[in-house]
């Protein structure tokens, strides 16, 4: 199956090798949002190779170069005023400018480009839909953590609510647009279905409040009895009751869809081998919200739950050296290591089984090892200190095995053997063996007494006992929090679950709330402590086998079974270097197959869970991925940790105050809402450089610091002379001269 790093990474690729000026070196000019976008799937080494002499920004002080330039930029209104400024008032900044826009570019900045001084200049524009981040082969994330209080926080008076409606439908905008990139990135024109609760009503900003709903409709006395007759007034003043997250975005995706369509016709482009049409699935967090709560045993949940990665991709640890020292070491948890791909989805037990089976292997194979082998982590850990000749693997051993081994001390440490057994009985509401649990709070309470179990832990086993009782009195919630020990804050993390959709209050009268998603009962799952399956699991399998309830998950538009059969069967064109001034119809990529190449056209369902989507939902996409026969890509608005998650909670109820994501929280000015283009504006903005002081009178002419920013090598002087030595000097003198002269990101 492709990756969807590949995918991005080709279409850069694709790009940058679209533009061949005559002279064969060309200038590469980034901002700093694309830039960031740019090294997360290419190294340095990738753009040198493709004749690239040069990167620059386009927010610093530039020289003239006689060399033609590549514009990587994103669609706001400062970079499109400065390409103009690079070719206005006298000034022509490189030969020649081929745009290429990460997002699409709005019409009226079209216009202002081709109606500017630059338009001669200009040889080709191109919207790349590319604004997003691929994060691994089947996940992506829109980097908007602060999103999480934006659609749940609650508005905090009724002044509040108009302000955070708007700021809700920013966000939402902005959102669609790239989950829209997605689709185009994949070429796909899919299947619409979203999450449409009846348990409770819109949650945060969408709760139904006057200042909100459309003027009601006039009344009369006439006893119209359809909802047709009863005119659009009626039915807009009813359907905010109905204006879930889920909705709006995804009704939201597909206007930016169909519109693109419109444009172009051709999209989405037949694939070859064709590939039946994708679905796309939106929900939120509040879908599950036990998931985000429970401990999770497989290795990169379980990692990314007790050890302090950064972004689930930074981690630092000790690492011994042949000589028996320890370094510290910072290690990128990526795709692009095989031996984390291979241990991440599989529990922590059978990874540290085959971690030590891979190593004995990888010893017999590369260092003539002779002997029984690594028996446990400790003896893989010695062996592994006499390997200096095979540093990259070693460090990769080396690197899991410290992991492997910081959990499982923290496994015994922390009591989770007994916190995730209450942990399981609570979410599956069954025991092991598969009965009722009738002793939950006599095993909880001693957890909550416990000065070993921390104060997080108790939090989530208390927040999960709500879920499973679908609340609890009020005095016995006090109690609960008075064994455990809870401050005010993690008090706060508890009550906060309302704003999900939660019941945490029950009187004696209350009935039980029917869920229509419901936890299957998993005999398959050998480990006591994993038998919780994402309720996202249910709703995949539902959906891949015709039983997802279409009143909980409705189509915005057409359903498969309403929709034609494929007219043609035409396989796509290759890509096309970039000629005309605006290309409508962005060239897709197909990415290069390997040997194996009989999964190319599976059908494609993408989820995109609005507010956070955990590692244990990423994990499910790729193995139901095998199950179902499907290409399933999980996306959200960011990857949360159990810790994350509890810290967010802390704040829900004051709009992120203190939060990291928004240390200042959600704003409620009443300015009116603002235009699309002004929103991605400010999302985008940077700052220019100073312009660099005039040096003083000097009587050698000066060659260096032309750039503000700080360069480990010369920047590139432009002069003839090197452009012939670059040209003329041969291949290997070429590709030396042009590593000395690329600048670093």
């Amino acid at each position: 199956m492709s990756s969807l790093i590949s995918t991005v990474r080709a279409k850069f690729l694709d790009a940058i090798r679209s533009v061949n000026p005559p002279g064969r070196w060309k200038i590469l000019v980034v901002d700093e949002h694309s830039q960031r976008l740019l090294g997360s799937v290419l190294k340095q080494f990738d753009i040198l190779e493709e004749n690239v002499t040069l990167i620059e920004s386009i927010t610093s002080h530039r020289e003239p170069q006689q060399f033609e330039a590549m514009y990587l930029l994103m669609s706001t209104s400062q970079n499109v005023d400065r390409i103009i400024r690079d070719f206005s008032d006298g000034r022509q900044q490189y030969a020649g400018a081929h745009l290429f826009f990460i997002d699409g570019l709005a019409e009226p900045l079209f216009e202002r480009l081709t109606s500017s001084p630059a338009e001669p200049h200009l040889k080709a524009l191109q919207e790349l839909f590319i604004n997003f981040w691929a994060i691994e082969a089947q996940a992506f994330t829109l980097r908007s953590p602060g999103s999480f209080f934006n659609i749940f926080s609650p508005p905090r008076s009724d002044t509040s609510f108009k302000p955070m409606r708007d700021r809700l439908d920013e966000e939402l905008r902005f959102m669609s647009k790239m989950l829209t990139n997605v689709c185009l990135t994949l070429n796909e024109y899919p299947y619409i279905r979203y999450y449409s609760p009846s348990h409770h009503a819109p949650l945060g900003p969408l709760k139904p409040h006057a200042s909100t709903r459309p003027p009601p409709p006039t009344e009369t006395n006439s006893r119209w009895r359809t909802n047709l007759a009863r005119g659009n007034e009626a039915r807009a003043y009813e359907s905010v009751e109905g204006d879930y997250v889920a909705k709006v975005l995804a009704f939201m995706v597909q206007q930016l869809l169909d519109e693109h369509k419109k444009a172009n016709p051709d999209f989405p482009k037949q694939a070859d081998p064709p590939r039946p049409r994708g679905t796309l699935i939106i929900t939120d967090r509040s879908m599950d919200p036990m998931a985000p709560l429970l401990h999770e045993f497989t290795y990169q949940a379980m990692a990314n739950d007790l050890l302090p990665i950064e972004d689930g991709a930074t981690y630092r640890y000790k690492f011994q050296t042949a000589v028996g020292a320890y370094e510290d070491k910072v290690a990128t948890l990526s795709d692009a290591d095989s031996v984390w791909t291979d241990v991440r989805h599989i529990h922590m037990r059978e990874a540290i089984d085959k971690l030590m089976a891979d190593f004995n292997q990888f010893m017999q194979d590369n260092a003539g090892f002779k002997g029984e082998g690594a028996a446990n982590l400790n003896d893989m850990k010695d062996m592994l200190a006499n390997l200096p000749q095979y540093q990259e693997q070693r460090e990769k051993f080396s690197l899991h095995l410290n992991m492997a081994q910081e959990c499982m001390a923290i496994f015994e440490r922390d009591k989770l053997p007994a916190v995730a057994n209450v942990e399981q009985n609570c979410a599956t509401g069954v025991t092991s063996e598969g009965k009722t649990p009738k002793t939950l709070v006599e095993e909880m309470v001693p957890l909550l007494d416990s000065r070993d179990v921390v104060n997080t832990n108790k939090v989530r086993i208390i927040a999960l006992y709500i879920q499973h009782r679908e609340g609890v009195p009020d005095e016995d919630r006090r109690r609960l929090y008075q064994h455990a020990r809870l401050t005010l804050a993690e008090q706060d993390a508890v009550n906060a679950l309302v704003h999900l959709g939660v019941r945490i209050s029950r009187q004696s009268g209350d009935k039980d709330t029917k869920k229509k998603i419901k936890q299957k009962t998993n005999n398959e799952e050998e480990y006591e402590l994993s038998r919780y399956k994402p309720m996202l699991r249910t709703v995949l399998e539902e959906h891949v086998s015709n039983k997802l309830d279409p009143t909980l998950f409705p189509y915005v538009k057409d359903s498969p079974a309403a929709a034609p059969p494929p007219s043609s069967l035409r396989s796509s064109p290759a890509i096309q270097p970039a000629v005309s001034l605006r290309s409508q119809r962005p060239s897709w990529h197909k990415a290069a197959r390997g040997a194996s190449t009989q999964n190319d056209n599976r059908q494609r369902i993408l989820v995109f869970v609005a507010g956070g989507m955990t590692y244990s939902e990423m994990r499910e996409a790729y193995l139901l991925s095998k199950s179902l026969n499907k290409e399933i890509i999980i996306g959200s608005t960011h990857p949360v940790t159990p810790q994350q998650f509890v810290d967010d909670l802390k704040v829900l109820e004051i709009g992120g105050v203190g939060s990291r994501a928004l240390p200042n929280g959600v704003g409620e000015t009443n300015a009116p809402p603002r235009p699309a283009q002004e929103i991605y504006d400010q999302k985008f903005f940077t700052r220019d450089a100073p312009a660099p002081q005039r040096p003083a009178p000097s009587s050698q002419p000066q060659e260096k610091g032309r750039f503000m920013r700080p360069s480990p090598v010369p920047s590139f002087a432009g002069s003839s002379g090197s452009v012939a030595s670059a040209n003329n000097g041969g291949e290997k003198e070429g590709e030396k001269k042009k590593k000395h002269r690329f600048l670093r990101f």
